[in-house]
């Protein structure tokens, strides 16, 4: 009992060590980069639903009668095949016309399931409680890998009532058949290319391929990765490996870099949100920002004549006058002296100091960016 308690502590603390050895902003190859090959395509295809409560296409919508005439004819219904069909005498709303996409991941094998993602194509007003239809579903080569059928999820609900009005959550004319199509084609994934795999950052950075150049070669020996861009790394298989990829292409995604970005302020204007990087500094610089506020007030006035003259002027009548009030108001301006800010802690403090607010902000940050105090790129959304 004893050594166990000492070997569960011994583990405790490696763990302790090790964490406290990575950095705090490192990540896993495989969070950061990508296998070149191994990638997921997409599908798309035409469908109908049916089974709805009234609130499928109404005549307008030509091609959803068209299909459903089709549709019958293959199926062998014999009212559908004579000349008299006659598609302007069909009432249809429980009927629906939808495009159905879904993603193929990468090694999918034939028979196994996906989901999908039906949306209305003319104008239905809701797809809740409807039942999707077999459809194919396609690639970019017009191959069909994929069937989709299956009852539809909305995840909303609506409600309306006789004198117009209604109530309703979320949106239903976008729904999802969980695990609602079974692969038929398998799409092959080839990540090994003459003995290479080749790692593609996200996010292609030279600091970030160095490391992770650096990073493969002290795991499976040196010169087995190199980089000729900062968006990829090319790591060569060694031989006694070649036999076993799966497991070698585990052990360099588990790998721990800590990847490196340029110094960034995200700014969007309409809805006054900034986002300041981790490598954010800011040179010592003085700041004075006065807040303008602009009040507009617009109010009714009554306007009657005196009673003698409104009884002996003719044409005199009670009359409504707008009366409009402006008002400007500025705050105060002085200057604050900023200094120098080397860390995002600093930063955050340094513009805390200012007591402005998160629209302030994006003026402010362009202003400092202007001025060269803001070493950062600005990027305005």
């Amino acid at each position: 009992m004893r050594n166990r308690h000492h070997l569960a502590a011994s583990l405790l603390a490696a763990l302790l060590v090790a964490a406290a050895a990575a950095p705090a902003d490192a990540a896993r190859i495989k969070d950061v980069a990508s296998i070149r090959g191994v990638r997921s395509n997409q599908l798309v295809g035409y469908g109908i639903v049916v089974g709805l409560d009234g609130t499928g296409d109404d005549q307008q919508v030509y091609f959803t009668l068209r299909s459903v005439q089709l549709m019958l004819q293959r199926l062998g219904v014999p009212a559908a095949q004579k000349s008299v069909f006659d598609l302007r005498n069909l009432r249809l709303r429980n009927t629906a016309a939808v495009m159905v996409t879904a993603n193929l991941p990468p090694f999918a094998r034939a028979g196994s399931r996906i989901d999908v993602t039906v949306s209305a194509l003319g104008n239905a007003k809701s797809l809740q409680g409807g039942t999707l239809l077999m459809t194919p579903l396609r690639g970019v080569d017009l191959k069909v890998y994929a069937l989709a059928q299956g009852q539809l999820t909305t995840g909303g609900f609506g409600a309306s009532g006789r004198t117009g009005s209604r109530v309703q959550k979320g949106h239903r004319n976008v729904a999802r058949v969980p695990r609602g199509a079974i692969v038929e084609r398998e799409v092959p994934s080839q990540f090994v290319h003459n003995k290479k795999i080749v790692i593609a950052l996200r996010r292609p950075d030279f600091t970030t391929a160095s490391r992770v150049v650096q990073v493969v070669n002290r795991a499976i020996g040196n010169g087995a990765a190199r980089s000729s861009d900062p968006a990829t790394v090319v790591v060569t298989v060694p031989d006694k490996d070649a036999a076993d990829t799966v497991t070698l292409i585990s052990k360099v995604e588990t790998l721990v870099v800590t990847p490196d970005a340029p110094a960034r302020v995200i700014i969007n204007e309409r809805t006054g949100t900034v986002v300041v990087g981790r490598d954010v500094q800011l040179s010592p610089v003085a700041i004075a920002h006065g807040n303008l506020t602009l009040e507009i007030n617009e109010r009714f006035r009554v306007s009657q004549p005196r009673a003698p003259s409104f009884s002996r002027t003719p044409g005199a009548r009670t009359r409504v006058v707008p009366e409009t009030t402006v008002k400007a108001r500025e705050g105060s301006g002085q200057f604050r002296l900023v200094k120098r800010a080397a860390s995002l802690s600093d930063v955050v403090k340094a513009l805390n100091a200012l007591g402005a607010s998160p629209r302030d902000l994006v003026a402010i940050f362009q202003a400092l960016e202007a001025a060269g105090a803001l070493p950062a790129k600005l990027v305005v959304q």
